[in-house]
């Protein structure tokens, strides 16, 4: 066939696909008016999972599963707004990598909430303001985030869903690098490109800041200032970029968590996040951990932070494979708090396994 022919078959194509998406979002919005007298959530995790292994299971190629889940996002996002546009509470001001990992995940068409900080965005989802928040949890190279982890303790929130998205950094200004006196970011970014940092400007002046957007947004007013942030910063404060890709390992992953007022129902391939504290005596954090070893849950992340009424005390966090609902974790849950001061299930989501 030649180009023109090969066109004008797109071009059909395209008119079917415009058809049938649109059949779509009219049994989407019959399935809105049922969710509106039932009082159904509009975005539930466990479906969308459910609709993008169908989805992957369904391909046959040459598109890849990946970009076929992204189209598929986005449809779900028009899906949300027809039904009831979504509110989504994220870190802010624009352009913060976690603006763009709410993007991938819940897509254009759901209205987004700019918060000045990590708490406010509990504070936003708790208080009903928000339907869910995206906050960082955790990074590759540079650990966990403390004001989630601390955000958690202090709030009544659930985890619902994850994302994991690739971070590359990026110094940028509107001056050469030879001019630069101080640099904004937050401050896991600055652990993350510490090698990078130490080579390139040892006598720069480091400024953490609450997110990497409000860096590049404080470094495109200041002379003599950069920042260290996403391409999409740079490209929303009118920053050039004079260093890709800093980071000190390269493949640098941030873990989101999406919050909500519930977390997820069963898929059969879930996570589960517990937040404990403990008696202060010998071995009091074995015997929980034991439990889960006799149960043969598969623990895979564990962290701390301290406990800010008692001194030396501490706040223990856990990830484990399995849903609170599962018999065999209900049974270690309740056998765990025998060994605990105090012991609460933050949420049972979907388990992520691609990164955006």
């Amino acid at each position: 066939m030649s180009l023109e022919e090969l066109r004008k078959k797109i071009d059909a194509l395209d008119e079917q696909l415009v058809e049938l998406i649109n059949q779509r979002a009219r049994v989407v919005v019959e399935i809105g008016k049922l969710k509106a007298a039932g009082d159904t959530p509009i975005y539930a995790p466990d479906r969308e999972k459910a609709v993008l292994d169908k989805i992957a299971r369904n391909n046959r190629g040459p598109l890849p599963d990946k970009a076929l889940a992204a189209v598929w996002r986005e449809i779900m996002s028009g899906s949300f707004f027809l039904e009831r546009p979504l509110r989504i509470a994220y870190l802010g001001p624009m352009g913060s990598f976690s603006h763009n990992a709410a993007i991938l995940k819940f897509g254009q068409s759901v209205d987004y909430e700019a918060a000045t900080d990590i708490r406010a965005i509990f504070e936003d989802v708790s208080k009903g303001h928000s339907d869910f928040g995206i906050v960082p949890i955790e990074n590759s190279a540079g650990g966990g985030v403390r004001e989630s982890l601390d955000a958690f303790v202090e709030t009544d929130v659930m985890i619902c869903a994850e994302v994991h998205m690739a971070i590359h950094h990026n110094l940028m200004a509107n001056c050469p690098m030879s001019a630069i006196q101080k640099i904004y970011s937050q401050p896991e970014i600055f652990a993350q490109c510490r090698n990078w940092l130490a080579g390139a400007f040892k006598d720069a002046q480091l400024i953490p800041m609450a997110s990497s957007s409000k860096a590049a947004q404080l470094a495109s007013t200041e002379p003599g200032a950069a920042a260290i942030a996403s391409a999409v910063a740079a490209e929303a404060y009118g920053l050039k970029i004079l260093c890709q890709d800093i980071e000190d390992i390269s493949n640098n992953i941030t873990r989101f968590l999406i919050i909500g007022r519930e977390d997820a129902k069963p898929t059969g391939d879930d996570k589960t996040i517990i937040l404990f504290s403990t008696a202060h005596r010998t071995g009091a954090l074995v015997d929980v951990l034991n439990v889960f070893k006799d149960y043969k849950i598969n623990m895979t992340n564990i962290g701390s932070r301290p406990n800010k009424k008692r001194e030396w005390e501490y706040y223990f966090f856990v990830d484990f494979l399995g849903h609170k609902l599962d018999a065999h974790v209900k049974k270690a849950l309740e056998e765990a708090k025998q060994h605990c001061v105090q012991l609460s299930v933050l949420g049972s989501f979907p388990r992520s396994t691609s990164v955006l």
